[in-house]
């Protein structure tokens, strides 16, 4: 289930071009591809933010790499200014 064979996809035309006419048929075929690929880049995206939010141990260690350098910063700013 789930595959569509030959048979089937011939059939579905015939269908279409019965219920929407051969002048309306590129048009439909037209905008359902453009459908399909819009839809492609919305999932594509989508999994690339899931990708970037289920790395969460990289940004903490990111962060953690801030924090000391902030740190390392205000505590070399002290030491001047003590020194003034």
């Amino acid at each position: 289930m789930g595959k569509i064979g030959t048979g089937e996809l011939v059939l579905i035309l015939i269908i279409a071009l019965i219920v929407v006419g051969p002048t309306k048929l590129p048009e439909l075929g037209k905008a359902l591809g453009k459908t399909l690929n819009e839809f492609k880049k919305v999932s594509k995206e989508f999994k690339e933010d899931l990708t970037i939010e289920s790395t969460p141990k990289k940004v903490e260690k990111e962060v953690k790499t801030e924090k000391i350098e902030t740190e390392k910063v205000e505590t070399a700013l002290k030491e001047e200014e003590a020194e003034n």
